[in-house]
Parts: structure tokens; C-alpha cells; sequence
């Protein structure tokens, strides 16, 4: 069967049948029925003819893109705004400390004096931080006491001034603060020959350097106290008293402790006369080459074997404590 066509269509056909196929896609439905299947054996009644939108391959392809288009500025969005997450909370968080600080926080004004003393999230300015750290030292906050007594201690922000710097350290040493035991105690050891306006007192310097020993990370302190008992200064002179610290600070790995307390056990003061002892305490120090020398010199090849063997063993209890210590941390929720 002849297939027939409307004129309209016609006309479509001829004016686009360099470009299209005859399924152009805006031929009525009836005419690409016909065209579709030509040896249908019923017709197509002709009293319907509505329009039929075909869609064609550059309405696809520009569709596609869109979608893509779409879909990577999401992403893009998506991406800056989980980057800029950390620097929004930040703001959030600067926010909230500012406005707790100017309505009396303690804690809060404590944070806002290390932000401007550090730099962090504002541009350093120690003016502020003494400010800042002031408000907090005045409520009684540890840790602003302490750095409020650096800051005029160095001079930050404010004239140096060491008797301020002892004013706020012993607050804050009084509280317990082993960073403030250690700066008065290091203040009174050397007094107005370092620190002007400070008065030199042994004794002081023993009871802030004590009170930092005792706590723990105070193996400097214990070094210092030792010292101190071994020289007689602030206290009666006593070696048993030099030894107990100088022990207590080698036990703790502090290589200063471990040097002299091998020299304690190579001279025999106060305590029986061990080159092993001395020898094993000198190689965990790891400081002084000489000294390992000169206490080699008066072993035996089995004592420096002993002394090594005994050094290792330590070295290994050493590393087993620290590994439990981090495991049992790291298990802290």
C-alpha cells in the first residue's frame, strides 16, 4: 500500500531532508506512523493529527551537559563547604570565647590571653594577652597566674618586672603548678645576681624546687634538689639526701641523674663503691665519653659485661613501662 502523506508534513520533509532522516522529529503522529511502517494494512485514520516531539540528538546532548554541569557545581559546593567547615567552626568557637571573656569567664579570658600571646585565630598582640591573662590570674586560674609571671618575667607586653613575675609564680605555685615551682625556685637559686629586685635564698630555692621534684615530670627538679644536698646550699649538706634524688631522676631516664649518679657510685660518697654501678649508669647517660673511660679503666672485662648487661635490661623495663602507659592511655575514651 502507497503511503500518502499530509502536505504539512510534506512540505516539513523537503525543507529538512538534507539534514534529517525522514523520522524527523517534529513530523504528526499519523505521518510518522505511515513512514515507520509503510506496509501496515490498516490505515491510520487522517481526523487525528496531533503534532508528535521526537527528541533529537542535540536536545540530548545539550540535556546531558546540564546534568553534568549540575552535578559538578554540587560537588564543588559540597567540597567548600566541608573545607571551609574547620575555619567556620573556628569563628563559632573564637566567638563564644570572646563573649564569655567580656562577661567574666575565667577560663574563657585565660583562652583568649594565649590566643593573642600565640597568635592562634588573632593577630598576636602580647598587650592583649597580659590583659586578658590579668582578668583570669585575678580570679585565681592556675595557668594564667603562671604565664601572666612569665610575661613579666620576659617583658612580653608589658616593662619586665621580676618581682611581679614572683608575685604571680608563687600564686600559681602555690596551687601546684610545677612550672611555677620550677621558675621561683630557679628566681631564688641565683637571686638578684640574674634576677634584680629578687633576693638570693637558698632555702626557697630548695622548697620550690622540692615541691616541683615530687610531682611528676619534675626529674629536672630532682636533679637540682640533689645538687643542692650534695653542695650544701639551702640545706644541710648531705649525700644520702643527694643520692635519693639523683636516683629518683636516673630512674625516670633523666640522663643528668643517670651521669651523676654513676659518679656517686664511682667515688663511693655516701654509698658502697660499685665501678659496675657506675658503669652501667654512665652508659645510659650516654653523655660522657671520658667518664666511660676512665670507669672502664678500673673494670674488669666481666664487669664491663655485667654493667652492659644490666645498662640493656634497664633500657628494656624503660621501653616496656612506656608502651603500657601508652596502651593504657590510648584505651581512655
Amino acid at each position: 500500500m502507497a503511503t500518502e502523506t499530509c502536505e504539512n508534513c510534506k512540505r516539513i520533509i523537503g525543507e529538512l531532508e538534507q539534514a534529517y532522516t525522514w523520522h524527523s522529529h517534529i513530523l504528526c503522529k499519523e505521518c510518522y506512523a505511515r513512514l515507520s511502517n509503510p506496509t501496515a494494512k490498516q490505515p491510520i485514520p487522517v481526523d487525528v493529527h496531533t503534532p508528535i516531539i521526537q527528541p533529537t540528538p542535540q536536545r540530548s546532548l545539550v540535556k546531558s551537559t546540564l546534568i553534568v554541569m549540575a552535578t559538578v557545581i554540587a560537588v564543588i559546593v559540597v567540597i567548600y563547604i566541608i573545607l571551609s567547615m574547620p575555619s567556620i567552626l573556628s569563628q563559632c568557637s573564637r566567638q563564644i570565647t570572646i563573649y564569655k571573656a567580656n562577661n567574666g569567664d575565667a577560663s574563657a579570658q585565660y583562652k583568649l590571653g594565649g590566643m593573642y600571646h600565640f597568635g592562634e585565630g588573632v593577630p598576636k598582640d602580647y598587650t592583649k594577652a597580659v590583659k586578658w591573662y590579668g582578668k583570669a590570674a585575678e580570679q585565681g586560674h592556675i595557668r594564667a597566674q603562671f604565664w601572666l609571671g612569665r610575661m613579666y618575667n620576659f617583658g612580653d607586653g608589658v616593662p619586665k618586672d621580676y618581682t611581679k613575675a614572683v608575685k604571680w609564680y608563687t600564686k600559681a605555685a602555690e596551687q601546684g603548678d610545677v612550672h611555677a615551682q620550677l621558675e621561683l625556685g630557679l628566681m631564688y637559686y641565683f637571686g638578684s645576681e640574674v634576677f634584680e629586685g629578687v633576693p638570693q635564698d637558698y632555702k626557697e630555692a630548695v622548697k620550690w624546687y622540692t615541691k616541683a621534684a615530687e610531682q611528676r615530670w619534675g626529674e629536672e627538679a630532682q636533679v637540682i634538689v640533689g645538687d643542692m644536698y650534695a653542695e650544701g646550699k639551702g640545706v644541710t649538706q648531705n649525700y644520702q639526701e643527694a643520692i635519693r634524688w639523683y636516683r629518683k631522676a636516673a630512674e625516670q631516664g633523666d640522663k643528668e641523674g643517670q651521669s651523676k649518679l654513676g659518679y656517686m657510685y664511682y667515688t663511693g660518697n655516701c654509698v658502697v663503691q660499685d665501678y659496675v654501678e657506675a658503669y652501667k649508669w654512665a652508659l645510659l647517660a650516654e653523655k660522657d665519653t671520658r667518664l666511660k673511660e676512665m670507669y672502664a679503666s678500673k673494670m674488669t672485662p666481666t664487669q664491663i659485661a655485667e654493667a652492659q648487661k644490666l645498662a640493656k635490661e634497664f633500657t628494656e623495663k624503660q621501653e616496656k613501662e612506656k608502651t603500657g602507659k601508652d596502651t593504657k592511655t590510648s584505651g581512655v575514651k
